[in-house]
């Protein structure tokens, strides 16, 4: 089998612990704005860049070509930004079951490990510098051989900031890690924007993990080579991947 030489994960609901808080930032953001916003909504679109979740919903409320349009979309993303950072400036950030053994146990390896997010490179920040995660990294969010993680990539680094369910992130991460082919990259989330993420960049393999915002039965009819309940048990399967 091609050597792994990548794998790339999504932070919220993936490696960082996020017990519905996103969800209730969004959900403030929008009570305070006028949006009109369902919670099965906002779930179905976890894992999407954060700005495009508010651009969607507010074509859901109103006409796209409505005069009010951009500006309301900008209000609630500026509220929804405030809460958010707020939020994980303030209150414990802490990585999930089995994430720090793994990226260890991945670096003895030689296996590398990037962060992609639906976050804005803001709040990553925020959520990196929490944890130490940021150690090491240099000013194009990358890192060496001796850092935690390797790579930190944002929609806000992408052209257009188009995040999940594109596979900008997951190329762009391998760009930077001198990774050609996807079939040596692994992809694992909490979403179905990061299975079709993995998915659409033709990455050898693409998990599901169901301890984030999504079931197993949410994460089933999409594209996956897996579900598994925590990062322990994706380790797991990655041993037996490379024994």
């Amino acid at each position: 089998m091609t050597a792994i030489k990548l794998v790339v994960f999504d932070m919220a609901g993936t490696t960082v612990k996020d017990d519905r808080e996103v969800e209730e930032c969004f959900m403030q953001a929008a009570a305070k704005t006028g949006l009109e916003a369902q919670t099965d909504r906002v779930i179905a679109m976890m894992g999407i860049s954060k700005k495009v979740v508010f651009q969607t919903l507010w074509a859901e409320q109103i006409d796209k070509e409505d005069p009010s349009y951009i500006s309301k979309v900008e209000t609630s993303f500026i509220e929804f930004k405030q809460i958010l950072e707020d939020h994980y400036r303030t209150q414990p950030v802490e990585p999930t079951e089995g994430c720090l053994e793994l990226f260890e146990w991945l670096r003895s390896h030689q296996i590398k490990i990037a962060l992609t997010t639906g976050f804005y490179r803001e709040v990553t920040d925020i959520i990196l510098s929490r944890l130490g995660w940021n150690k090491g990294l240099d000013s194009d969010y990358v890192g060496s051989d001796n850092s935690l993680i390797q790579a930190s990539i944002t929609p806000s680094e992408i052209y257009n900031q188009e995040g999940r369910p594109a596979p900008y992130m997951i190329q762009k991460a391998m760009y930077q890690l001198a990774i050609a082919n996807p079939q040596q990259v692994i992809c694992i989330g909490d979403t179905p924007s990061d299975l079709l993420a993995g998915h659409n960049a033709n990455c050898l393999y693409t998990f599901g993990v169901t301890n984030g915002t999504h079931t197993h039965e949410q994460l089933a009819i999409y594209p996956n080579d897996g579900l598994v309940v925590s990062l322990s048990e994706f380790q797991n399967k990655l041993s037996s991947l490379i024994s």
